[in-house]
């Protein structure tokens, strides 16, 4: 019997060596995800949850609200001044010490004179404001430890329909403890914001409008 008791350990530890199915090992996701494979271990990379640390977007697929505060504020003027002026005198040939008259009039000199002036003026200013929250999903996380994330809010309101969409990198030590993160904080951010419906037509100008106030028009 106490022969046996080797053997009987080392089929066990044959058994543990050996993966318990192929679908373990966690769905590549390209280049961006680094696994590390851990077949038949309780422990595994990138689902551990510390017991001090707030539950907050760590992995693919997991959500994460972005808190949008966004505000854009630019002026532009230009103004341009110029003035020239020339003159010139012919005074006429003499004919004998004398000048050439007619009836006592000089009718061989004469004058050039010429003056132009230009004035311009323009001004432009732009400014926009967004606020709101956008919850968005993580789709990919890079070798460096960040998220990519995406996701869009769509508000139908009446006859209105309003569209957000928010994409960017965001790096974990940014996220809040309540899962959230500043827009201002996202890498490569996209943010788009968008409206259809009568509202939305009543502010684009006509067809014949966008004719006549095209930049290429000579008028």
């Amino acid at each position: 019997m106490k022969h046996c008791i080797p053997v009987l350990m080392i089929a066990l530890s044959g058994c543990a060596a050996r993966p318990l199915h192929s679908n373990d090992e966690p769905a590549a996701l390209g280049t961006d995800v680094v696994a590390t494979a851990s077949h038949g271990a309780i422990y595994r990379d990138g689902r551990d949850l510390r017991l001090f640390e707030h539950y907050v977007a760590r992995g693919v697929g997991d959500v994460l609200t972005v808190r949008l505060a966004e505000t854009t504020d630019a002026s532009k003027s230009a103004s341009t001044s110029t003035k020239k002026s020339a003159k010139a005198d012919l005074p006429g040939p003499l004919i004998g010490g004398r000048p050439v008259t007619v009836g006592g009039t000089r009718i061989l000199q004469g004058g050039l004179a010429d003056e132009s002036s230009f004035a311009g003026e323009g001004a432009s200013r732009q400014s926009n404001r967004l606020y709101g929250d956008v919850t968005v999903t993580v789709e990919r996380r890079l070798a460096n430890g960040d998220l990519y994330v995406r996701g869009e809010k769509v508000i139908i309101i009446n006859q209105g329909r309003e569209s957000i969409r928010v994409s960017g990198v965001v790096r974990p030590v940014d996220i809040e403890p309540d899962n959230s993160v500043v827009s201002t904080k996202l890498g490569a951010a996209r943010i788009s914001y968008s409206g259809r419906g009568a509202l939305a037509d009543s502010n684009t100008p006509s067809l014949l409008s966008r004719l006549f106030g095209a930049p290429w028009l000579p008028f």
